[in-house]
């Protein structure tokens, strides 16, 4: 019996750097336990810097597109996890279905000065949302499997 994978959707406000960095790496991390996507209050573009920040550490995300929340109206999903304030604002409540978290992360899309210290930024968002991709999975390792949850839109 094949195994069910648990499903993740990562939401920020663009799908250009937050959100598609936590799919890079949840997909990376995950040991293929997981069905992850990630989409914005609307789409635009995979930012290069996010592209470029992910190679260094081995994730290629370059495949990845930018979608809109609307792109999974009728999916359920286990999580839902909002990447920025205004994510939080404008993605719907779960409802008592499946689990919303909510891990704000300042968009490095506003970054300014050098090119250096752009990708400074970039790291250390990338950093941190591995940090709690990394607690994240630590914390679901020692939970009880119990029935699938489902949240939809």
């Amino acid at each position: 019996m094949p195994e069910i994978k648990k499903k993740v959707l990562f939401v920020c406000t663009g799908n250009s750097i937050r959100s598609q960095m936590a799919e890079g790496l949840l997909t990376a991390l995950g040991s293929g336990q997981w069905k992850v996507q990630s989409a914005g209050v609307f789409s635009s573009y995979v930012h290069p810097l996010a592209i470029e920040v992910m190679k260094e550490i081995g994730i290629n995300i370059s495949q990845q597109t930018s979608k809109a929340m609307d792109q999974f109206a009728n999916e359920k999903f286990d999580y839902v996890i909002t990447l920025c304030d205004h994510a939080a604002q404008f993605c719907p409540s779960s409802g008592g279905r499946g689990k919303r978290l909510h891990w704000p992360f300042e968009d490095p899309a506003a970054a300014a000065g050098t090119p250096a210290e752009r990708l400074a930024v970039f790291r250390r968002i990338r950093d941190g949302i591995k940090k709690k991709i990394e607690e994240f999975l630590k914390s679901e390792s020692s939970e009880v499997p119990d029935a699938i949850a489902s949240f939809k839109f």
